[in-house]
């Protein structure tokens, strides 16, 4: 199976998951993995302490995101590429499992459009357009350095940084980045590890749902699950056979998510 797994920022915060470091290395053994991840806190607890305060915005859907000026992007591109995706490396490598860190800059594994303009709320609750910095969505994604890689052997390890046409970096969404990532490569799966189970309709954790009733359902569901629907069902319905939200904490946390044990399955249909 050609398998990618997204880590969430949440699971990194305080260290390396031991459990899910040695389940990837099971799972290496008979799939080809890659791993994408995030990491947006500890990129803020940096910044702060380089002296950048960081500022978030929100849209008019009451999403919040980063605004990612020049010094943001890279000091964002440090910590995901330099420190984050290293840290993962050594994990990996500390049990035997072959791996690089890549960011989607290099060959230019995502290239994506720069946002010219942002539709934010302003403190008094009005909506205005603001400069779009150096935040993109990713519009093509480049397959042969991760191909190359997993095809001998090596799980890389992707940073959610995209290239511009300007060839400037861009902070993009690392669910969406996986979610590309996946769509591109043909994966049979994408695996988003988060910090709770799954996702969760009126209280109960929803174990199946088609990619239409779930993209219908994005009114009723949070900021943060919101990001990691929006991903599966945009990953299922360019052919990923499933996409699975699962918690990444514990032992086996992919291997349960792929055997469709206390999470949630995404499927195209």
């Amino acid at each position: 199976m050609k398998i990618v797994v997204k880590v969430g920022g949440s699971l990194l915060k305080t260290g390396i998951p031991e459990g899910l470091m040695d389940d990837i290395r099971t799972l290496s053994a008979s799939n080809q993995i890659a791993l994408v991840h995030g990491g947006g806190d500890v990129v803020t607890e940096l910044a702060t302490k380089l002296g950048k305060e960081q500022r978030f915005v929100i849209s008019p859907d009451g999403i919040r995101s980063r605004y990612t000026d020049r010094e943001t992007a890279e000091i964002y591109t440090m910590v995901m590429s330099g420190l984050l995706a290293k840290r993962l490396v050594l994990a990996l490598q500390s049990r035997g499992v072959p791996a690089v860190s890549v960011s989607g800059l290099d060959g230019r594994i995502f290239l994506g459009k720069r946002k010219k303009k942002l539709l934010v709320v302003d403190e008094r609750g009005r909506k205005v357009l603001i400069d779009g910095g150096f935040t993109g969505r990713v519009d093509s994604v480049n397959t042969g350095l991760t191909s190359l890689l997993m095809s001998n052997g090596y799980i890389p390890v992707v940073s959610p940084v995209a290239s511009s046409e300007e060839n400037e970096p861009l902070n993009i969404d690392g669910d969406r980045a996986a979610s590309s990532l996946a769509s591109a490569i043909a994966a049979d799966a994408v695996v988003f590890l988060t910090n709770v189970g799954g996702l969760l309709l009126r209280g109960a954790l929803v174990p199946t749902i088609g990619a239409d009733e779930a993209a219908a359902k994005l009114p009723e569901i949070g900021f943060g699950m919101q990001r990691k629907v929006m991903a599966a069902v945009d990953a299922t319905r360019a052919g990923v056979k499933e996409a699975i939200i699962c918690a990444g904490s514990g032992s086996s946390p992919v291997s349960n998510g792929l055997s469709h044990v206390g999470c949630t399955v995404i499927c195209g249909t």
